[in-house]
Order: C-alpha cells, then structure tokens, then sequence
C-alpha cells in the first residue's frame, strides 16, 4: 500500500483509498479532493489514489484489509463500523441530532474526534465524518405519515442490528438486505419500501418503484473516513499533518457538495413523479423512546448519547 522511492529526497508515499460508492457522490468528489489537496500540501510527497464501486471489495471487506494493513484508507458507513467498534451504534439510533446545525457541531467538537480515535483499538483510525444528510422512508404503495402507516409493511434495513431494531419499534418488519440487491427486491416485491437520504434514493433511482417520500428523518448515519493504523504507525509526524489536514478540508468541500446534491435530489424525483411528505416527526420520535430507554442498561453508550445531545 505504501511505496517510498530509493531515496528519502524523493520517496513517494501511495495510499490507495477503496469505497463502495460511484465517482458521482458527494463523498467520492470529497476523497478526490482530499487527494489533490495532500498533493499540494505535501508538494507531491503524499499520493493517494481513490478506487470507487467496490474495485477493492464491500465495505466490510475493505475494513477487514484495513485491520490488517494491505489496505490504506475506505469510507464505511457507521452503521457497518459499528460491527467493528460498537460505539458507532449512536448513530443508528433515532432523533439523536435536532437539526444539522447540532450534528455537525458534534462532528466537529472534542467529543467528535473522541469517538473516531476510538476505533484505533480495532486497528483502524477514523480521519473525520462526511455528511451522509437523514435516512426517511419511500414506499411503494402508500406514503408513511403516520409511524402506524409502516404496520404490516417489509422495509428493507442496512445490516445493522440497530438499524432494524428502529424499523421494527416503529410498527414496520425490518428486513436486511444488500444495497446492490435492493433495487430488484423492490422491484418484485421482496420488500414494500426502504429508507435512505435524498441522494442515495436518487442515484440509486430506487424512485422509479416507489413513488412516496416521507421525510421523517428518523436518523443520521453518518459516514467515516477510515486509515489503518498499521499504514498511520508508518507515517512522519508531518505526513500525518498534512493528512489530517487534507481530510479535514474534505469534510467542509463534502458538506457544501451533499447539500447541493439533496437540493437536486428531491426536485429530480418530484419531476419523476414521486410525491414528498413531510410528516409529524414527533409521532415517531415518541414511538422509538423505548429505543432509547433500552440503553440505559448500557451504561458506556447511555453516557454517549447524552453528551452528545447536550452539545449547543
């Protein structure tokens, strides 16, 4: 993964970047970006090639070679990272931000950069948050007003426990299934609908089948940028500056690329035909306060989701 040249005047460090996602999203244009910006910063020191749609394996599979370092960096879901490192679950629970201002807040408070180095146990070192905006679901036979609306419906659900859970406490039938398997489930009716953000419901153009989209928002699943700490242990004091820094001008280019692709995203489908509800979130914030309450038991994670909702 790292190559250094015959001599330390020209040596070159390479790190490959594998992810799941295609060279449109928001996020691959911020990793793209962040190559480009440790290029200049390091004047050519630093090169970092960005594989998309999975050329170097799912999501898990990418961690798995991150763990053991024949992988440099990937961008996993949260949702995927918390198979790894468990605190990553607060964030497949619902209603923990109030609004953007409050989630990116977190991202970037003392807090934030707590919970990304706490990966580093399971060999794997989280660089920062992109926006991945709040997951609401699209139907294909009615729309989701009320959370009674989700009863006798299959949703389909990311592979995550908590991510299941959510559907199944709001009166839905959580049924996980692969990403790149969802759109023909929906299609022939393994599944009634599924929840996402505007953009993955968009590029995916899961709304030729379902024609509803109910902004509930029930959570936000960031994503995370990912180095292995085997290639991280190997890098200068300064390289490790002049990568955090280029990971950290990513996440701001990332944000301003993901609101202007939710914008466009929402107003594409209109054109297609699909109807936007937005519905009483406070109905399905009481529905999933039990969720919450299970946690108490959890002491560790119980402590996570209350400092994290009385971040200003």
């Amino acid at each position: 993964m790292i190559l250094s040249g015959c001599s330390s005047e020209t040596s070159v460090r390479r790190i490959k970047i594998g992810h799941g996602l295609d060279q449109s999203h928001p996020v691959h244009k911020a990793m793209m970006y962040m190559a480009e910006v440790a290029e200049k910063k390091s004047g050519g020191k630093i090169e970092i090639t960005v594989y998309p749609s999975q050329q170097l394996g799912t999501e898990r599979e990418c961690l798995e070679l991150l763990q053991i370092g024949s992988l440099g960096m990937t961008k996993v879901s949260s949702s995927v990272l918390e198979g790894f490192a468990p605190d990553f679950k607060v964030f497949s629970l619902p209603y923990i931000f109030r609004d953007d201002e409050h989630k990116f807040n977190f991202f970037e408070s003392e807090l934030g950069k707590l919970l990304l180095r706490s990966t580093e146990k399971f060999w794997l070192r989280g660089l920062c948050y992109y926006d991945a905006g709040s997951r609401s679901f699209y139907t294909k036979q009615k729309p989701i007003k009320t959370p009674d609306d989700l009863k006798g419906l299959k949703i389909r659900t990311q592979e995550s426990p908590t991510s299941v859970k959510l559907v199944n406490a709001l009166g839905g039938s959580a049924t996980p299934i692969s990403w790149g398997e969802l759109y023909t489930a929906l299609q022939q009716g393994v599944v009634d609908g599924a929840e996402n953000n505007p953009p993955s419901f968009y590029t995916s153009k899961h709304y030729e089948v379902c024609k509803y989209y109910s902004l509930d928002e029930h959570t936000s699943v960031p994503d995370v940028l990912v180095i292995s700490t085997v290639i991280w242990d190997d890098l200068s004091e300064q390289e490790k500056i002049w990568l955090q820094e280029s990971a950290d001008e990513s996440y701001e280019y990332q944000k301003k690329l993901w609101r202007e692709a939710s914008l466009e995203a929402i107003e594409e489908v209109k054109k297609s035909g699909v109807e936007i509800f937005y519905p009483d979130k406070s109905l399905f914030e009481e529905k999933v306060k039990p969720l919450i309450e299970e946690f108490k038991s959890d002491k560790k994670i119980f402590e996570l989701i209350q400092k994290i909702k009385a971040i200003k």
